[in-house]
């Protein structure tokens, strides 16, 4: 069975979404919905993705010299999920105007509401709770890096009584010129939790997460300062242990392979060979790992572009009930050319 997929929008997820679906042999990206024709709308029809958009908007397209294969209702009639990158907020609003009127179903971002969704979705923490759902969220790129690293213990049987995370976001993604911090750190937000920590209670509601944030200027990475108390003991190397072999999750080392900031960490992908240098990993500091009792303490990297890109294909399997959740990540991974040597893809 391959699935037809739309997608509405090709800015920094979507484009990286549409690479991903052209990628996978169970899915068919039959187009993408945009609303501007620029430069983007050149390279997506330069990879020969079809665009679509709404009815006054060819015009402006065709002024260019830019094809157009149709209207947005044109492209919704052609497929079986849309998956939603649209700017915060404007996914719940294509919900009610678009997916619910057509009968269609749909992928969202984290950018939306948990309430936009059946379900807030991470594949390693809770794939099974979107199999067979019409709607489903995947959560944003913080929230998705500690859905990761939590559910990496929980699926090795360790049982987690709470966890604190500090976050350094960085200020915007090297495309957003419009927006900042330039020279500052910005409380983000002042209050306590910030929205983070009640976001990944949507996807692994038995632990309490609590976080704070800031704004930094930086394009390059998130940075997580993670606390985790565990009921019972364990070890560091044992933590090591199951972030090694837990799928989508990387261990940098500062000591011995000189990874000693996050831009390192960006050039590495670069240099071997990944699309515009992504990390869909939790990119973990090794040297950071540290245990005092059932207490674990470590910092990780959160690549903001691309982390989420693998869990939107994982969404599209489970709605249609393609394969089992281990399948799916294995399948994903692969196809996307993720780290998978000395990854466990049989874990319960």
């Amino acid at each position: 069975m391959v699935i037809r997929i739309g997608l509405m929008g090709y800015g920094t997820i979507g484009k990286r979404v549409a690479d991903a679906v052209m990628a996978m042999d169970d899915m068919e990206l039959v187009g993408v919905i945009k609303q501007t024709p620029d430069y983007e709308s050149e390279v997506a029809i330069n990879k020969g993705i079809r665009l679509y958009t709404y009815d006054d908007k060819i015009s402006k397209f065709e002024k260019l010299g830019i094809k157009v294969a149709g209207t947005v209702n044109d492209l919704i009639k052609s497929v079986d999920v849309m998956i939603d990158a649209t700017p915060d907020g404007v996914g719940a609003e294509n919900k009610v105007k678009i997916y619910e009127p057509m009968g269609l179903r749909a992928v969202f971002q984290g950018g939306e509401e948990a309430e936009v969704a059946d379900v807030s979705f991470n594949a390693l923490a809770n794939y099974d709770m979107a199999i067979g759902r019409r709607f489903v969220r995947v959560v944003s790129c913080n929230t998705t890096a500690l859905s990761r690293l939590i559910g990496a213990f929980l699926v090795h049987g360790y049982r987690i009584r709470r966890v604190r995370a500090y976050l350094v976001r960085r200020g915007a993604d090297p495309r957003e010129f419009k927006k900042g911090p330039i020279n500052d750190v910005v409380f983000n937000p002042a209050t306590v939790p910030s929205h983070h920590g009640p976001d990944v209670m949507t996807v692994i509601p038995t632990v309490d997460v609590v976080t704070m944030a800031v704004a930094v200027p930086t394009t390059m990475m998130h940075l997580h300062m993670v606390n985790m108390e565990f009921d019972g003991q364990i070890t560091r190397g044992e933590a090591v242990k199951v972030l090694e072999e837990t799928p989508r999750v990387l261990l940098f080392n500062t000591a011995f392979r000189k990874f000693d900031s996050l831009a390192q960490i960006i050039e590495w992908a670069r240099d071997i060979g990944r699309l515009r240098g992504d990390v869909m990993e939790n990119a973990v500091i090794e040297d950071s790992i540290t245990v005092f009792q059932n207490e674990l303490f470590l910092m990780q990297g959160v690549h903001q572009e691309s982390i989420v890109v693998p869990e939107n294909i994982d969404a599209v399997r489970a709605m249609f009930r393609l394969t089992d959740k281990w399948s799916s990540i294995r399948k994903t991974d692969s196809a996307l050319n993720l780290v998978t040597m000395g990854k466990n893809y049989n874990l319960t």
